[in-house]
């Protein structure tokens, strides 16, 4: 699998628990369906875009510091809309959104594959690696 749709996947699945931590905050809980969603969107996003950084540039830091950027600029973009009493979550929305995103860029590194380097069964490295 690539490394952007690693991201997707990864993004995704870890925007739903960074989405979760919502439940600590009592005052946020009647609207966790909305913020579960809007984090995996989120999570994807930045799954998307780590993932295209890591098909370019094979790097951990690099992947852990564009990752943990990407996740914390999502996260203010989110963190920065007031609920409806004009109060902001700041913290709670911006420490696991960088978190999330740290974790999200040094998995797709790690992970997926670049388009130069599957093997083709056919190819002249299979024979030689099969001997």
């Amino acid at each position: 699998m690539n490394k952007p749709i690693t991201g997707l996947l990864l993004g995704g699945a870890l925007g739903v628990l960074d989405g979760a931590t919502a439940w600590f905050t009592p005052a946020v809980r009647p609207a966790i369906t909305g913020i579960l969603i809007g984090s995996s969107i989120k999570g994807m996003i930045v799954g998307v875009l780590s993932g295209l950084v890591a098909r370019k540039v094979n790097s951990i830091p690099i992947g852990i510091a564009t990752g943990a950027t990407l996740g914390l600029l999502f996260a203010y973009l989110v963190a920065a809309m007031p609920e409806a009493n004009g109060q902001h979550y700041y913290l709670q929305i911006m420490m696991p959104g960088f978190v999330v995103g740290a974790i999200v860029g040094f998995l797709t590194q790690r992970m997926g594959t670049s388009p130069g380097s599957v093997t083709h069964p056919g190819s002249t490295q299979a024979k030689t690696n099969s001997l």
